[in-house]
């Protein structure tokens, strides 16, 4: 056997999961992507902490998702020095494994273009050196009309760095480059040896828009490690919790597009109605983005029967005026004509690049981790999901839409119908020693994969955190493809992905993964 399959949240004896020969993993994995499935993780983890004191080399972990049949495909090789490259046929591995080599040093022979995702030094002894941050090589625009335009990694708004390199002939975007990796908040370096006190304030600082979403995804892991049975009313809790953060961020969202074409009252509107929701948040736990809800063992909070009405009360009075404020996008011709036709993206380039959520949805390609891995309540309860077919800006605003609607609805539904009981548990023991757990929750942004080897004292040898906005990132180079680059911000704001959940990693190696007194450095441009 060259795959282990396994279930969501199924724990998985570190034994039973097969070492091939890093030929045979390409050879796998290219079938693999082309019978359907998508890579969710591919990690590496040195063999002397996986119970091999003093091994060399480097494990690497595959996980694949089988949608259609709701399991996941686990194998593994130890690779030395290089592995072959399974890009040039799997186009979606082309980040994990430009990771995987900046992290322990190992070549990815045959790669097409292996460069830094976040330089920094590699994790392993051997490996090379970081250069200098954002200094790295980029494709060159040639021929007449040809010019490269450079902007960040300092933007003029605040929001996090970021540097992008169009290239362009005229006004029209031949290819785009996204570089990241200028914060390096060492979140991956953090976690290993834990779960420990801190380990749940990690995951819910680790992208502060989607603390629900992945707080939940280490729950789900821990809980299924230690055997323990989150109660029924905290599985529900934390459903309406991941809902409510998906409308919250859904509706910030539409409101941003509106405020790109300079359409203003749904910008206002939609501005005021995030708010709305993240406080019906605070709420439920007293913290507007959900910190403290989602616990081991089920939630630190629960909504008493008497305080329901008031909450179904507040649902209402916002889902309302959502609706008002949405409806005016769809209603204005001047809007609808930036948004058709603006920043599309196939069916098929998406499955061939790995996108996941919205982004993906909007362009046909039904995946949903709620209906597809579910877990934790949505076992039980389903909410419907939806799907566009055009894959442009369009798309994926009327799929936020959509999706606000049917989560709105299952939160109504939910709340109603809230179980009795205690809303948390004692986990049940220790976690389980020498094992591998893969938890999948489907956060606003789409698929959120957290994955875990435990080592012989029941330790995290490694945590590997992926994050949708990880694997939608090219899709957003994809669409910028022969659109004029003054459409580049309403594209950006159709994906809304996110610099800090990709920016796990670390500067440099040491105790806490810093160097004493380190700073990032780079000029504007990349250089």
């Amino acid at each position: 056997m060259t795959w282990r399959t396994a279930r969501n949240c199924e724990p998985v004896p570190l034994g039973e999961i097969p070492v091939v020969a890093p030929g045979m993993l390409r050879d796998e994995a290219v079938r693999a992507a082309a019978g359907g499935r998508r890579i969710s993780a591919f990690f590496g983890c040195p063999e002397e902490r996986l119970g091999a004191p003093g091994a060399p080399g480097v494990r690497l972990f595959l996980v694949f998702a089988d949608d259609e049949e709701g399991r996941l495909a686990v194998t593994s090789a130890s690779v030395r020095r290089s592995f072959p490259s399974m890009t040039p046929e799997c186009p979606q591995a082309h980040l994990f494994e430009r990771e995987i080599a900046e992290q322990w040093g190992l070549e990815p022979e045959g790669h097409p273009w292996n460069k830094p995702v976040r330089f920094h030094d590699a994790y392993a002894g051997g490996g090379p050196k970081a250069p200098q941050i954002g200094v790295t090589e980029f494709l060159k625009a040639e021929g007449e009309e040809a010019h490269e335009v450079a902007v960040g990694p300092v933007h003029a708004g605040i929001i996090e760095p970021g540097h992008f390199r169009f290239l362009c002939r005229g006004e029209e975007v031949e290819h785009l480059e996204i570089s990241l990796g200028y914060q390096h908040r060492g979140i991956e370096r953090a976690v290993a040896g834990g779960p420990d006190r801190r380990t749940l304030h990690f995951m819910e600082t680790l992208a502060g828009d989607t603390t629900v979403g992945h707080a939940t995804a280490y729950c789900h892991a821990l809980e299924a490690l230690t055997g323990t049975q989150a109660p029924p009313r905290a599985l529900s809790l934390r459903g309406i919790a991941l809902e409510l953060e998906r409308c919250a961020n859904h509706t910030g969202d539409l409101g941003a597009l509106a405020n790109d074409v300079g359409y203003l009252p749904t910008a206002s509107f939609c501005g005021r109605l995030r708010g709305d929701f993240l406080n019906l948040s605070a709420y439920v736990c007293g913290s507007r983005f959900g910190r403290g809800l989602v616990v081991p063992g089920g939630t630190g909070f629960g909504l008493e029967p008497s305080s329901v009405p008031e909450f179904l009360q507040r649902l209402d009075r916002i889902a309302a005026d959502v609706e008002n404020a949405v409806a005016l996008l769809w209603n204005t011709p001047s809007v609808m004509a930036r948004f058709d036709g603006t920043g599309t993206i196939s069916e098929q380039a998406c499955k061939e690049a790995g996108l996941v959520g919205p982004a993906a949805r909007a362009a046909g390609v039904d995946i949903d981790a709620r209906r597809d891995f579910a877990s934790g309540v949505f076992r039980f309860l389903q909410i419907p999901v939806s799907t566009w077919n055009t894959g442009d800006v369009f798309a994926r605003a009327i799929v936020r839409w959509l999706e606000i609607r049917k989560s709105v609805e299952f939160v109504r539904k939910t709340a109603l119908s809230l179980p009795g009981g205690e809303w948390r548990s004692a986990l049940a023991g220790a976690a389980a020693p020498v094992t591998f757990v893969v938890s999948l929750v489907e956060g606003w942004r789409g698929e959120i994969c957290h994955a875990a080897v435990t080592g012989a004292d029941g330790r995290f040898s490694v945590y590997k955190v992926v994050d949708p906005s990880f694997h939608n990132w090219f899709g957003l180079a994809l669409c910028l493809r022969g659109q004029q680059i003054s459409d580049f911000p309403l594209c950006n704001k159709s994906f809304n992905l996110s610099y800090c959940g990709h920016d796990l990693c670390v500067r440099a190696s040491g105790e806490n993964g810093r160097k004493p007194g380190w700073r990032i450095r780079g000029s504007r441009g990349g250089g």
